[in-house]
């Protein structure tokens, strides 16, 4: 079985192969042991358990951030992935987790990938198109974080759907993803 190291405990571990034939070019970050720890916040398992669950935050806003994204399927992690920067925004931060989770599903695989900002949700799904036929301009002005925003729109498969789910409610997986963005905090200070 190939043998991975655990990115939040630095343990090695290792996955069967069946299972990495299931999701292939999938690289497991952590150990199940991780995995499956308590978390530090009290989920109560509502919500979807299906699907792509994302977050990001700045604190302050602007100041160093972070972002996660988590896929799951019938409750199980099959990848995530999480990053930080040290000067960002909360909105650039909910945009950058939603353009990693296009790389945590296969392509051609049909899913629903999650955000708790409403703002990035109804940039690309409602607005992104209308700024596109301006020129990228807003009737308003520029539009911000440009450089995201076209990167997810231009990004995105006709497979995936991008839906708003509400924050800090308790919701699982949308608090697990939240967990990930706030991991870069645990490993600079």
């Amino acid at each position: 079985m190939p043998e991975f190291v655990c990115q939040s405990c630095g343990n090695a571990f290792t996955i069967p192969h069946h299972v990495l034939d299931r999701y292939p070019g999938w690289e497991p970050s952590i150990c199940r042991r991780c995995r499956d720890a308590k978390p530090a916040r009290n989920h109560t398992g509502d919500g979807p358990s299906t699907g792509v669950f994302t977050d990001g935050s700045a604190s302050p806003n602007p100041g160093p951030g972070g972002w996660g994204a988590v896929y799951v399927v019938d409750g199980e992690i099959v990848a995530e992935a999480h990053g930080h920067e040290p000067h960002t925004t909360n909105n650039r931060m909910e945009l950058t987790a939603i353009i990693a989770a296009l790389d945590l599903v296969p392509a051609g695989t049909k899913a629903t990938v999650y955000s708790d900002s409403n703002l990035a949700v109804r940039t690309l799904n409602e607005w992104a198109a209308g700024w596109e036929r301006r020129g990228w301009r807003r009737k308003t002005g520029p539009v911000e974080n440009l450089d995201l925003v076209k990167h997810a729109y231009y990004s995105w498969r006709p497979e995936l759907k991008l839906e708003w789910i509400k924050g800090h409610a308790g919701f699982r997986w949308n608090e697990y993803a939240d967990e990930l963005a706030n991991r870069w905090r645990h490993s600079v200070g």
